[in-house]
C-alpha cells in the first residue's frame, strides 16, 4: 500500500480532530461518549492510503453492539474515512498499554 506523507497525515489528524471535538456535545448526548482519543497510524504519521482511523472511545452506558456499530458509521460518514472504534474497557493488557501510551484525547 502507498503511505500517505507525513505532512498530509498531520494535515487529515488536524481535520478528524477538530470535526471531532466540535461534535462532541451532541455524542455525548445522543450515544453517551464519555470519551475520545485517537492513535493508530495517524497519530504515529505513518499511515497508508487506505488506513481506518483508529479511534479509543468510552462510555458513560454501556452501548448495544446496534449502538456502538451505528457511532462507528455515524463517525464514519462524519469523517469521510473507514473508522475502527474500539472501547477502552476491552483493551488486552500488552496492547492496552500501547495505545494508552500514544492515545491523543479530545
Amino acid at each position: 500500500m502507498q503511505a500517505v506523507s507525513r505532512l498530509t497525515a498531520q494535515r487529515r489528524l488536524r481535520r478528524y480532530s477538530d470535526a471531532l471535538k466540535q461534535q462532541l456535545p451532541m455524542l455525548r448526548r445522543r450515544f453517551h461518549v464519555q470519551y475520545l482519543g485517537l492513535f493508530g497510524s495517524y497519530v504515529q504519521g505513518t499511515p497508508r492510503r487506505h488506513s481506518a482511523l483508529d479511534i479509543l472511545v468510552d462510555f458513560s452506558k454501556t452501548p448495544s453492539l446496534f449502538e456502538f456499530i451505528e457511532l462507528e458509521d455515524y463517525l464514519s460518514d462524519l469523517l469521510g474515512i473507514k473508522v475502527d472504534l474500539v472501547m477502552k474497557g476491552t483493551l488486552k493488557p500488552l496492547i492496552g498499554r500501547r495505545i494508552l501510551d500514544e492515545v491523543v484525547g479530545l
